[in-house]
């Protein structure tokens, strides 16, 4: 094992160590970043953000002899940054938060773990997107991005398992309403990163089978809404008004 990847293994542990890391690598990854997007970018542009939360979220997944972690980091930042090109692309000129996520009527059926240093960076962003619902829209979505990750999933990824039908979206909003009322569930989703279906399935009356399909609308719709995101939030006041 490399000193590199040593460095890695008391990064995943300890915060301090990630965001020593994180400053040593820098310039690494403004350099994988630049190289994926084609043009040079800065700690300044958004590419920079998207590579940082992806950066964080490859030493936190890597495992050693599994390969350099150089080569693992480069392609999960790659990864993170095509598909944050794809959702600005589709988004483009509008408020990039797509109704599917949440609205349920899509067709078909990636703060707590942050480092320092990202915490630092949508802090920053965050009072000049005040002005702006389109930048406030994209701040969100990029905290919740780096939120979700931890649990092994990507914001875009909701419009896969977002509830169609109405039995569904009202049991959904009551699994919802459960988890967001009951301290010790929530905080038991946020240390295991997994939903607690046994106890939120007895608590709630809605079905494990049921629980287990829209497992990550469920965590993100309670993350956003145990949140602050004002913007996210508006898609999901369906959970409050239902049943």
């Amino acid at each position: 094992m490399d000193a590199l990847e040593q460095e890695v293994l008391l990064a995943k542990e300890d915060e301090r160590h990630l965001n020593e890391l994180i400053e040593s690598r820098t310039p690494w990854i403004l350099r994988c970043a630049s190289d994926t997007v084609r043009r040079y970018v800065t700690t300044s542009d958004d590419e920079w953000s998207v590579a940082l939360w992806a950066f964080a979220e490859a030493v936190r997944d890597y495992e050693p002899g599994k390969g350099k972690f150089l080569s693992f980091a480069s392609v999960v930042i790659r990864r993170r940054l095509l598909d944050y090109l794809r959702g600005e692309k589709r988004r483009e000129k509008e408020i990039p938060v797509s109704p599917e996520a949440f609205g349920g009527e899509a067709t078909r059926e990636e703060e707590e773990n942050l480092p320092l240093l990202v915490r630092r960076k949508v802090a920053e962003d965050s009072a000049a997107a005040e002005s702006d619902p389109a930048a406030q829209a994209r701040e969100e979505i990029g905290e919740m991005q780096a939120i979700l990750s931890a649990y092994g999933f990507t914001f875009f990824a909701l419009t896969e398992c977002s509830p169609k039908a109405g039995k569904t979206r009202e049991g959904c909003a009551r699994a919802v309403r459960v988890l967001l009322a009951d301290p010790a569930l929530l905080a038991g989703m946020r240390k295991s990163r997994t939903l607690p279906m046994k106890e939120l399935a007895a608590a709630s009356g809605v079905s494990r089978k049921l629980l287990d399909r829209h497992r990550r609308y469920l965590i993100a719709a309670a993350e956003i809404l145990s949140g602050d995101f004002p913007i996210l939030s508006g898609y999901l006041t369906y959970v409050n008004s239902a049943g």
